[in-house]
């Protein structure tokens, strides 16, 4: 079996991570494309040196430039990858614009397409991310879900074909990486903050970085959270240079370049509370029992709100904490394999 992997961003290279440990171990060939949504070192080449993934077989080179400019760019350079490789699965993740050309490309090709957390809905369609989401699931043809709430979120769409609740592979990686953060990350000395002294920021989104005075008032949330601790903010290339044309500044944060996942794990298993937009971080909060503020006004990880490890900014307080048995017991990347070999 011959599978490609479609990756851009770095939440996608955690992801790939570790199904592709799952996908070797099972005898499939794997190759990587990397689209170069995420292209520069601190938010690609570290990753993929941290995670001990193998150097991606083709990278497209595509990075910059608006939704659509961008996805037709990553459409054009696959094609001819797709066609050549001619793979058994083509494997996509997430929500970016990398999701939709590499699901839209393996599609129009009639290249079964397989996407690894399909079923997330946040709502909220002003989001690009939500079309991205709405449109893989709906020309895929395997959906393997973290949750159960994303296998109902299908089933109300009419897609009950292809659907499993794998459980979360970020899940798997997390669980691996936390002992080799401890370990290895020296970012607590660095940054000269003490466990559990600190909280963790980070803000991408561009419903929060696209306009200058949403922009302004998720950096003014953050200066106020940090009169009670210290608040480290790992700036996102997207967000300084909308800060830097707005003229929002950090004063009173602590903030530095985007970081590896050794260090960001390290972060997450040392501060006290984490305050972000990304999906993804709501979840390693959760992974790290560390209560989250989602800095947006709705979130597609509702198991998290409802369970009372995050909450919304605008909300007062968090519900009653409890365990979410959802995200899985650390083999969702297996379970991921055994779909994807077995083709259903």
């Amino acid at each position: 079996m011959r599978i490609v992997t479609v990756v851009g961003c770095r939440p996608q290279f955690v992801k790939a991570g570790a199904v592709s440990d799952a996908l070797q171990a099972a005898g499939v060939t794997e190759i990587l494309v990397h689209t170069g949504q995420h292209h520069d070192a601190e938010m690609s080449d570290v990753f993929f040196e941290e995670l001990r993934l193998a150097p991606p077989a083709y990278h497209l080179g595509v990075a910059g430039g608006g939704h659509g400019d961008m996805t037709g760019r990553i459409l054009q350079a696959l094609e001819p990858v797709l066609l050549d490789e001619a793979p058994d699965w083509v494997i996509v993740y997430g929500d970016t614009n990398s999701t939709l050309a590499g699901a839209v490309c393996a599609s129009k090709l009639h290249l079964p397409v397989a996407h690894v957390e399909a079923g997330l809905r946040s709502g909220n369609r002003r989001m690009p991310e939500e079309i991205n989401r709405i449109v893989a699931d709906h020309v895929s043809d395997l959906l393997l879900c973290p949750t159960t709430a994303a296998v109902e979120n299908l089933a109300r769409e009419g897609i009950t074909s292809g659907v499993h609740h794998t459980g979360d592979v970020m899940h798997d990686m997390a669980l691996r990486m936390i002992p080799h953060a401890r370990t290895e990350s020296t970012i607590l000395q660095r940054l000269g903050v003490a466990d559990g002294a600190f909280a963790l920021a980070t803000v991408h989104r561009a419903e929060n970085t696209d306009d200058a005075a949403q922009l302004q008032r998720v950096i003014d949330w953050l200066k106020h959270a940090a009169a009670d601790r210290p608040v480290v903010f790992p700036v996102h290339p997207r967000t300084r240079r909308a800060a830097e044309q707005a003229g929002v500044d950090f004063d009173g944060l602590l903030a530095c370049e985007p970081l590896g996942y050794l260090d960001v794990t390290r972060l997450l298993d040392g501060c006290a509370a984490v305050y972000t937009d990304s999906g993804g971080l709501q979840k390693e909060a959760y992974f790290h029992r560390r209560p989250c503020v989602t800095l947006r006004n709705e979130t597609e990880w509702v198991e998290t709100v409802t369970h009372g490890w995050n909450r919304l900014w605008h909300e007062p307080d968090y519900q009653p904490r409890r365990d979410i048995p959802e995200y899985g017991d650390g083999h969702a990347a297996q379970r991921v394999a055994d779909a994807l070999v077995h083709g259903r």
